[in-house]
């Protein structure tokens, strides 16, 4: 009986294993063809020129890390109600995630303005909340990281997921609600981009949805695996006690 538990499972992570490999390959393929169209396929912004190509490559990132947190929120109010692990597992990997794509939100944003605003970083309104927002989830991963896995850590953790994710409202709004420089976030209403560049922005998101996707994956089964072992560790010193 055990053995054929064991196969089953094996056959699962098998076909898993299958359908990982298909999301990664897409992904690539995504990605390379996003960054094909934005660098080349698409014309140039009539008055920044080829400083603007980097919009393909910093909205994705900006839509993906909101998506991060708003999983993060959502995974926190429900483990809050149903204390069942997999939603405080599935808010951790999704703050790792957004906190990445947070970063490189930041990076782009400031290599984007260097040009354009002729420094490489002000206290405008968006990039002061976002900034807000990464130290707000790099809080709730260090309390993670230096928190027993037991005990309070995730309720404590699921409070801090729920109470950033208000940054994130303020963080799209900001440009309506105070002067800023940022450009404004109807910049994809239509008639805003031509053709062309609306089918690159396009393509971009998809791929770097992929890309996000891909990487929660990956890092949701090594969470798994980690709390396997941990429980089963946990299971074996019950057993020797």
């Amino acid at each position: 009986m055990a053995q054929l538990a064991l196969s089953q499972r094996n056959s699962r992570r098998a076909a898993t294993d299958v359908w990982i490999w298909l999301l990664n390959g897409a992904t690539l393929v995504g990605v390379l063809v996003s960054l094909w169209l934005a660098l080349w396929w698409t014309p140039k912004e009539a008055v920044e020129g080829d400083v603007f190509r980097i919009f393909y490559v910093h909205v994705p990132l900006a839509w993906n890390m909101y998506v991060a947190f708003f999983v993060v929120f959502a995974a926190s109010v429900l483990y809050l109600w149903r204390r069942e692990q997999v939603w405080d597992r599935i808010a951790r990997v999704s703050a790792e995630v957004g906190l990445l794509f947070t970063t490189l939100v930041l990076i782009t944003g400031s290599i984007w303005g260097r040009p354009v605003w002729g420094v490489w970083w002000t206290w405008d309104a968006r990039l002061t909340t976002t900034l807000v927002l990464w130290f707000m989830y790099l809080a709730y991963l260090l309390l993670r990281s230096y928190s027993s896995e037991g005990g309070q850590a995730p309720r404590y953790a699921a409070v801090l997921g729920i109470v950033a994710f208000v940054d994130v409202p303020i963080v799209q709004f900001s440009v309506t609600w105070w002067r800023t420089l940022h450009p404004q976030s109807d910049i994809l209403a239509p008639g805003h981009l031509a053709g062309s560049m609306l089918a690159g922005m396009f393509v971009s998101l998809v791929s770097f949805s992929l890309l996000g996707l891909a990487l929660f994956v990956q890092r949701y089964r090594i969470e798994s695996m980690r709390d396997e072992a941990r429980t089963l560790r946990q299971r074996l010193d019950e057993a020797e006690g």
